[in-house]
């Protein structure tokens, strides 16, 4: 039963990262498309760590945080380029 609900979250949250890369891709301002990146690294975070749990293997999490680690970095990164205009 579980595995059945897991793998239906697993579909609505990859529906709605494509619903986000939308936003990315149309957003009229930088900090909208910096916003939305940032969404669809956590729900690809979020979907990594699910199918996890799917297929009871359990080297997918550390796959997990180093994806959320790097997404969490490349967000400060493109934020600071932003509001500055350079990265040092």
């Amino acid at each position: 039963m579980s595995i059945q609900v897991f793998t239906g979250m697993t579909i609505f949250l990859a529906l709605l990262a494509f619903i986000c890369l939308y936003r990315a891709y149309v957003g009229p301002t930088a900090a909208d498309r910096v916003v939305s990146i940032n969404v669809i690294t956590t729900k690809v975070t979020v979907l990594i760590a699910l199918i996890s749990v799917i297929t009871e293997q359990n080297a997918f999490i550390d796959v997990a945080l180093i994806y959320s680690m790097m997404g969490f970095i490349a967000t400060i990164a493109v934020s600071k380029f932003i509001e500055k205009g350079k990265l040092y």
